[in-house]
């Protein structure tokens, strides 16, 4: 790894002299000075965030030359700095950045060196989703913690310091400065495809004061939190990923509904916001999505939030910013709109020309460019990239899923789990009544880095508690005939365990539950994501939300199973009925627990 004197000889001059995390704006006439000594195309580079496949900045597998080649038209990511040099490389587990600890680390030092060591290199400001629940680009060894629904469920602003602060310790020390994280989206759709148990809760006041708290864990340990997605994205029942929202509410509801978290994450000091390829009418009548919208943007966000941060776009190969404008134009049309940093466009050299030509075009005038630079660089000294940008396998033995990281994730664990039902006091189980356990579910993928399918998760977790468990995957679309052998099995159990996921109406879930509630065994069921599953299984005499199908909340949902832990989460999002949705059955802050 370079030396802290090799970073400073490879950032010589203006940049070498830039104070380490300073104030916002106590180096602008030093950065001023760097910004205009770069080039019109190295400014340009600085406001791209790309992806780039591979373990390595120099030397990653054949398959991801390939995959390189393909889609960016370079092998390695040394070669996309040196060709684009874009200001950012966003990791993905799809994309091989993270496999293992050191790895990801020597990563960061590669993308690191590759730019230090071109004429007026800067560092690069490496950035990951590390939400946690089911969004998580590091897996383990990394400490994972449950996600933004369950965090809601406990209400603990103290838990949510503590997972920002030590999950941007972790990412610190693999290199990665820039976390998209939290969600501020305030989910008052049950609909939501998209966002749903990534979003703390339903409760604009409760949503604001988690995120607050989480972006100043985040920022604590000098890693950039981002709230997203701006202007909020909790009511939608489209995907942006494929398709293009609306959101219907008025200026009012915006207001009461969707404003308060990104208001309360601009007061914490927030770092960077994410926008949101959605559409508000109320807040932009011309039909373009907020990400490229400059009533939006400028308007709301900058003038009247008074936010001089970082924003940052969703990623550009998403369909919801896609539908209206062709891909040589969003990128433009995000600038004028007050964009910073333009994140993962589907075809970086049409992008990247794009806005070259503006520029020599005078859509788009330097002036501009600079004012957006200037925003990234002042981030990227606050961070402290200019005075050393590379870690060391030491700081990352000492701190990436260490022990006591672990047991901090558990004990949150334990305080989110939410007891929805429990007739005739069915929970908790004990070994001395009901030792053998069958555990079926529908085991969706997987998040990176969780140890196996979520059936055998739970099974394990129930077997060192006490249970001889056997685990069996029913999958998220049983058929007649796994039906058929989950019954079978029951047979030869004393309860049941049942992991359901997003049940609907027409859910074979729900005719593998009825079967299996059927042989007269104990059923206790576990909702392990949307907590709206209770709703289609009235007959269930236990049900437990874990929100999500992760390690670290099965293994808590198995405590409370067992009765080594008492249930203490409580509803951060009501639950309707199913019959009726209009009504509501589990209302916000409902949740059960044992007596003492």
């Amino acid at each position: 790894m370079p030396s802290r004197r090799t970073v400073l000889a490879a950032t010589a001059g203006v940049a070498a002299t830039l104070a380490l995390g300073g104030t916002a704006h106590a180096d602008d006439k030093k950065l001023r000075s760097l910004i205009s000594r770069m080039t019109l195309e190295e400014k340009v580079g600085q406001l791209f965030v790309m992806r780039v496949y591979g373990h390595s900045a120099t030397a990653p597998d054949q398959a991801d030359i390939d995959a390189n080649l393909k889609e960016i038209g370079v092998r390695t990511a040394a070669e996309l700095i040196a060709k684009y040099r874009v200001g950012g490389i966003i990791y993905f587990a799809w994309a091989h950045n993270t496999r293992d600890p050191h790895q990801i680390a020597d990563l960061s030092n590669g993308i690191q060196k590759a730019s230090l060591d071109l004429p007026r290199g800067l560092p690069v400001l490496v950035s990951t989703d590390q939400e946690h629940g089911i969004v998580a680009r590091v897996g383990k060894p990394a400490t994972l913690f449950p996600g933004a629904m369950a965090i809601g469920a406990s209400g603990s602003r103290a838990d949510a310091r503590t997972l920002g602060r030590i999950a941007g310790k972790e990412l610190r020390a693999l290199g990665i400065r820039q976390d998209y994280a939290p969600v501020a989206d305030v989910n008052v759709n049950p609909a939501n495809p998209v966002i749903g148990v990534r979003s703390f809760g339903s409760d604009p006041a409760a949503v604001s004061r988690l995120v607050a708290a989480e972006v100043a864990g985040f920022q604590r340990s000098s890693v950039a939190a981002t709230a997203k997605h701006f202007p909020g994205h909790g009511d939608t029942a489209v995907d942006s990923h494929y398709g293009f929202p609306v959101i219907t509410h008025t200026r009012a509801q915006w207001d009461e509904l969707d404003a308060p978290p990104f208001r309360a994450a601009i007061e914490a000091g927030i770092d960077s916001i994410m926008t949101a390829h959605i559409m508000v009418p109320a807040l932009d009548d011309s039909g373009d999505p907020a990400t490229l919208s400059r009533p939006i943007l400028t308007g709301i966000l900058r003038e009247e939030l008074g936010y001089d941060g970082v924003v940052v776009t969703d990623a550009l190969g998403m369909e919801g910013v896609r539908t209206k404008y062709g891909d040589d134009r969003v990128p433009v049309l995000a600038l004028k709109a007050g964009v910073d940093q333009l994140l993962n466009p589907p075809n970086l050299d049409v992008a990247w020309n794009a806005v070259l030509t503006a520029v020599r075009d005078g859509e788009l005038t330097e002036a501009r460019l600079d004012e957006s630079i200037l925003r990234v660089l002042r981030l990227k000294a606050k961070l402290g990239l200019f005075g050393d940008p590379y870690v060391g396998h030491r700081a990352v033995d000492r701190t990436v899923g260490a022990p006591a990281h672990l047991a901090a994730a558990d004990r949150i664990a334990d305080r989110t789990t939410t007891l929805l039902v429990n007739e005739g006091g069915l929970l908790p189980l004990s070994p001395a009544d009901v030792a053998r356990l069958l555990v079926v579910g529908a085991d969706p993928a997987s998040p990176s880095g969780t140890t196996g399918p979520p059936t055998g998760v739970l099974a394990t977790a129930l077997t060192e508690l006490g249970f001889t468990a056997t685990p069996l995957s029913t999958g998220t679309a049983p058929s007649a005939a796994t039906i058929a052998r989950a019954v079978a099995a029951a047979g030869d159990a004393d309860a049941i365990v049942v992991g359901t996921y997003n049940v609907t109406a027409t859910s074979a879930q729900k005719t593998l539950v009825a079967q299996l509630l059927a042989t007269g065994k104990p059923v206790v069921a576990v909702a392990t994501r949307n907590p709206y599953d209770v709703a289609h299984l009235p007959a269930v005499r236990a049900y437990l939300a874990s929100y999500s199908w992760t390690d670290v909340e099965l293994r808590a949902a198995a405590r409370v199973i067992a009765g080594a832990v008492a249930p203490s989460g409580r509803l951060p999002v009501p639950v309707q009925r199913a019959d009726d949705p209009a009504r509501v059955l589990y209302p916000v802050g409902h949740g059960l627990s044992y007596p003492a």
